[in-house]
């Protein structure tokens, strides 16, 4: 069997959750017998990508420079297509929403659909975004729908009304962030409650620091890093000033996966308070280096964190509040927390991402 990868979601990460899954799918599939995976980006900005022994992956990387995304994205469509066709795949893996289809009339079509955010968050996206528009003919066009959560499966089923056999379940594998123990990196000062990044709209940053001020413990004793993101904005300095919070005990930091896992490492807690996840992989990243987390009990986010997380209620935040400081105040909920998230982690494996994603593809062939 010959599974061909398409060149979308290379031409628009550099780094980024779907970039890296598709990488590592690719090479977990290849290391089944009979079977033979290949990506194809003629040209790309992802780092992932480039780093992948050249039997998987047919690929240029350029240095990525502003404004020009779209003129490589098509260069690389105009040049994958006919690489494709004479590839002779018995599947094309779409990797993002495509308008036109890249697989040859011969190959079956398969999509990963990650979320329905831009569905059902429609007024946190310019008028202009087409990603809704682009999963619906994406998703209509395929042979078959893989979701990497069943939450994600009854959105998508519900809002775009497709046929419940033409979708199917497959969850994301996982790897643990590589920490350094020689250059392990942290916050001097106070412990800390650990958000990791976007912050904007539905991911719900504003309702976790109400919840915090909230809290005069955990003003106290616990100071927030933020770790990527971008820097704050002007609407976020001023919210913190409304809730009467200091510069000292909000601060935001960026870096590498390896500062980025000394910072899990070293957190009293991890909070994940979105109000909406297609899978959710910062709360494994996080168990898997010890750190305790809270999180939301909306979406996927249960899915994937089973019993190894304190949920609360992501509209409340006293509701946080009280998850929070349920756990900083207690080594043994602390203690319990962070030997299962270490036994929940151990369930989300690539090898096992391949071998139901290949059982997708063979019932299609």
């Amino acid at each position: 069997m010959r599974i061909a990868f398409d060149p979308q979601i290379f031409t628009m990460q550099e780094y980024g959750g779907i970039s890296r899954y598709i990488c590592s799918l690719a090479n977990a599939l290849s290391q089944n017998s009979g079977v033979e995976a290949r990506m194809f980006a003629p040209l790309h900005i992802n780092a992932y990508l480039a780093e992948m022994p050249p039997e998987l992956a047919f690929e240029h990387k350029i240095q990525r420079i502003p404004k020009t995304g779209r003129m490589v994205s098509a260069i690389s469509q105009i040049l994958s297509v006919p690489m494709i066709k004479n590839y002779n795949p018995s599947i094309v893996h779409e990797t993002y929403y495509a308008l036109h289809a890249y697989a040859p009339k011969s190959a079956r079509r398969v999509v990963t659909v990650y979320d329905m955010i831009h569905e059902l968050f429609a007024s946190e996206f310019p008028a202009h975004d087409q990603t809704s528009k682009l999963k619906r003919v994406a998703a209509e066009r395929a042979d078959h729908v893989i979701c990497i959560s069943e939450n994600t499966r009854r959105d998508l089923l519900d809002i775009f009304n497709l046929p419940e056999d033409k979708v199917s379940v497959v969850y994301l594998g996982f790897d643990s962030l590589a920490l350094d123990t020689n250059k392990l990196e942290h916050k001097e000062g106070k412990p800390y409650l650990l958000y990791v990044g976007q912050r904007w709209g539905y991911k719900n940053f504003a309702g976790f620091l109400q919840a915090y001020a909230s809290s005069s413990f955990l003003r106290n004793h616990f100071d927030v890093v933020c770790f990527g993101g971008g820097v704050f904005t002007n609407d976020e300095l001023n919210l913190f000033a409304e809730l009467g919070l200091s510069k000292n005990q909000v601060s935001q930091i960026s870096g590498s996966d390896s500062k980025l896992a000394s910072f899990y490492s070293n957190a009293a807690l991890f909070v994940y308070p979105s109000l909406y996840e297609g899978f959710g992989i910062p709360p494994l990243e996080a168990m898997s280096l010890g750190c305790p987390v809270a999180c939301a009990n909306n979406s996927s986010i249960p899915e994937v964190a089973g019993n190894s997380a304190e949920y609360f209620n992501a509209g409340n935040p006293d509701s946080i509040r009280v998850a929070m400081e349920h756990v900083v105040n207690s080594n043994s909920r602390r203690d319990e927390l962070i030997n299962l998230g270490k036994l929940r982690c151990a369930e989300f494996s690539w090898q096992r991402c391949a071998s139901e994603t290949l059982a997708v593809y063979r019932n299609l062939i």
